[in-house]
């Protein structure tokens, strides 16, 4: 899943970031890397690490922006209907088209349009105005503690349980792990605010972009706490990690 924190609205829109620490593009979909200095093969073609994830994206992908509709992220509230309307506006159909099509009015089809049009306008000015305010928050006099932890990617809903300071965080862990080197859980806390902590910590153990079996995710949980069964299936519920339907195969979200 995206994290749309993690990177910026053109690199949304483009599907792919650069990472100048990597010095490569990076899929933003299914986190393929493509180093720069390298030449990529394709159908008879040789193609730059920039054009390679380009081609990448629209021909894996589907594009980007049929990617981002596709996604199941919290942050895109969007209805089916309203996708469905999105995707025919990018492939260039007319109003009076999309209306006999969707078996709406044109005058429906304008006034959607019109609306994320609008939307789109009062985002733009939301973003400018947050990334100004998040300026002076970094450069206040708020310590480090105050501030509040990330979202993590997988969360399906956020709500007060994730308004989590530093200093909460590490009071939480201070409280129900025995150690955490290695990693010892005490007790699993039935609180959401803790349960979140808990489950963060314990997601650490796994490595990003791993897949494991169950035998091996057992094997990592049960050497934190004794009722392993019940953190792995938190782990899923709360959008840690995810499985195949069939449980053969985990990862981190």
């Amino acid at each position: 899943m995206i994290d749309p924190e993690s990177c910026s609205a053109q690199e949304l829109a483009c599907g792919f970031s650069y990472l100048p620490e990597e010095n490569a593009y990076r899929c933003l979909f299914c986190h393929a890397a493509f180093p720069c200095g390298e030449v990529f093969p394709d159908s008879g073609r040789f193609y730059t690490a920039e054009a390679a994830v380009k081609r990448h994206v629209k021909t894996a992908h589907g594009g980007a922006l049929a990617s981002l509709l596709s996604s199941d992220s919290r942050y895109l509230t969007l209805t089916d209907h309203q996708k469905t309307l999105l995707r025919l506006f990018a492939e260039g159909f007319s109003d009076a088209e999309i209306a006999e099509e969707l078996k709406l009015s044109a005058a429906t089809v304008r006034h959607q349009r019109f609306v994320f049009r609008e939307k789109a306008k009062s985002a733009k000015m939301l973003l400018a105005v947050w990334e100004l305010a998040s300026t002076g928050l970094s450069e206040s006099r708020r310590s480090k503690k105050e501030q509040l932890i990330p979202i993590h990617g997988g969360a399906k809903m956020t709500d007060e349980r994730y308004e989590i300071t530093e200093a909460e965080t590490e009071k939480i862990l201070s409280s129900v792990f025995s150690s955490l080197d290695p990693l010892k859980l005490r007790v699993f806390s039935k609180k959401e605010k803790k349960k979140i902590v808990i489950l963060r910590k314990i997601a650490e153990q796994f490595r990003p972009e791993t897949d494991y079996t169950e035998k091996q995710v057992n094997a990592v949980l049960s050497e934190i706490y004794d009722d392993y069964v019940t953190i792995r299936r938190y782990l899923i519920e709360y959008g840690f990690m995810n499985r195949t339907r069939d449980g053969s195969r985990y990862w981190l979200r």
